[in-house]
């Protein structure tokens, strides 16, 4: 069950740390004239001339690339820094990160410096790329199997609760506005602060407190916090068959994990989910956005309001997912997700290239991306983290989530960086290449990918060792106490952890 103290972390996780991520993709859409005002205004005080409108469009794509360039870098330190440091711990050290590149933006007017913003946007990356792999696997761990979809969703959640709210304040008449811009920058670091106040006095996650630090009472006194209730037997019996099973291998550095066969098919797995939700252009839509409604033909003043709208129902569809994702499964929402994405994405360059013959296109290019936001939202953006959580074990989790993340904040980067110059290239077509790169992942995920839904770790582990052709350990002699265990019935033994 969803106990309070299991609702909090997940609640303090997200707002503190996934909601930044999201507030920090949209914040600079709505504000772009004024802040590029900004940067013209500062090289003309300085130079005595304006700023050339080329060197002006270099500095805008370096201020958007630099956050998912920084999300890399970010992802690069997740598996030194939850090892040593803990999941809980490495969250905490995450929110300086945040508090600096806050301060550092919202001054940045004051001390008439624009360098500072785009270092800022650096920093606010590392931030974000730490705290986009590291909430999941955390939520992931100290969830029980039955809410373990549910909760790994909530992150994507609290990312498009971001995106709105920065969308919202965006509004010229709130802070979208000449005065308003650095405050609006400088609001970020607000929800690091309340963690960094709270999230203390949460327990670390019960796996890395048994597996990786040897510690069973303290995994047993953060289990039962995190349960409610004092029988933890079974989850303690379950976390030591899964740390007895992968003994051998020790820890996973990434080097190790592309090396080892027996988690090739996880690992590629990741890889092409990652991708695929990268490079289907989600960014693009958010970062654009209100070009893309121009485009579309909507009046210029009201193109905010649609943005804005577009943002709410991305908000609506991430809680219908976290509340669907247990019943449903994981597989089926990937595959719906990819599937309406592909789908819509064909529509609006039909739409998008009509608009001018036919006068109802420009509604119909609208609809297309609200159902591309809608396909993301139930299942190419929550649920690849997910899966990530599900389909590793403790010793190789950290390393698959660096490996995640990197894809995942490496391909960010490159559509921010050459959307333009697509859309410049190829016009509308440029979603013809999404709608590709939608249905190659839906067909991965189709033959590959298995449901991972109420199953634990290791029966997981087991399913992905026939796709690897491997022998898994629980198999063989060394684990005798498990022997008599058929699988797929973990959950029902009864051994207490004297016997172990």
């Amino acid at each position: 069950k969803m106990t309070l103290l299991l609702a909090m972390v997940a609640l303090i996780s997200g707002f503190g740390s996934s909601f930044q991520y999201g507030y920090n993709v949209s914040v600079i859409n709505s504000p772009a004239p004024y802040m590029q005002a900004f940067y013209n205004k500062t090289y003309f005080n300085r130079n005595g001339v304006p700023m050339d409108s080329s060197f002006l469009t270099f500095l805008w794509s370096l201020t958007v690339s630099m956050y998912p360039l920084g999300g890399f870098f970010g992802s690069l330190m997740v598996w030194p820094l939850v090892n040593n440091c803990g999941r809980k711990g490495t969250l905490l050290i995450n929110n300086i990160f945040s508090i600096v590149a806050a301060v550092l933006m919202g001054t940045s007017e004051v001390a008439k410096t624009f360098e500072v913003i785009i270092f800022a946007r650096v920093i606010m990356g590392i931030y974000a790329g730490l705290a986009s792999n590291v909430v999941p696997m955390f939520l992931g761990e100290i969830s029980p199997k039955n809410l373990r979809g549910a909760t790994g969703v909530v992150p994507q959640f609290f990312i498009t609760v971001g995106i709105l709210v920065a969308q919202i304040l965006g509004l010229d008449f709130i802070l979208g506005n000449a005065k308003g811009w650095p405050l609006m920058l400088g609001l970020t670091g607000i929800p690091s602060v309340i963690q960094l106040l709270i999230l203390p006095f949460f327990p670390e996650s019960p796996r890395y407190l048994l597996i990786q630090k040897g510690n069973e009472e303290a995994a047993r006194q953060a289990l039962r916090r995190l349960r409610g209730w004092d029988d933890v037997d079974d989850e303690v019996a379950e976390m030591r068959q899964e740390d007895r099973s992968e003994k051998e291998e020790g820890q996973f550095s990434v080097l190790s994990l592309f090396t080892f066969r027996g988690l090739r098919w996880q690992l590629i797995s990741i890889i092409v989910m990652m991708m695929g939700q990268q490079l289907s252009g989600i960014n693009a839509v958010f970062y654009y956005a209100d070009r893309i409604f121009e485009f579309a033909g909507v009046d210029s003043n009201n193109v905010q309001y649609v943005t804005v709208s577009i943002g709410a129902v991305n908000v609506v569809m991430t809680l219908l997912a976290v509340f669907i994702v247990e019943s449903l499964g994981r597989r089926i929402l990937l595959l719906a997700g990819f599937g309406v994405c592909c789908l819509s994405c064909a529509v609006l360059t039909l739409a998008l290239n009509l608009q001018d013959t036919v006068s109802w296109m420009s509604y119909l290019s609208i609809v297309c991306v609200i159902l591309y936001i809608i396909g993301h939202a139930i299942g190419a953006s929550p649920i690849p983290f997910v899966m990530i959580t599900e389909m590793f074990l403790q010793s190789s989790r950290p390393a698959a989530f660096m490996v995640g993340g990197s894809v995942h904040w490496l391909c960010n980067f490159t559509v921010g960086l050459v959307f333009l110059y697509l859309e410049a290239g190829l016009g509308s077509y440029c979603f013809l290449l999404f709608c590709g790169i939608c249905l190659v992942t839906l067909l991965y995920i189709f033959f590959i990918v298995p449901e991972t839904k109420n199953k634990t770790f290791v029966e997981i582990n087991r399913i992905m060792a026939k796709r690897n052709k491997v022998e898994i350990q629980e198999d063989k002699e060394e684990l005798k106490d498990f022997q008599t265990v058929p699988a797929g019935q973990e959950e029902k033994k009864d051994i207490s952890s004297s016997e172990l």
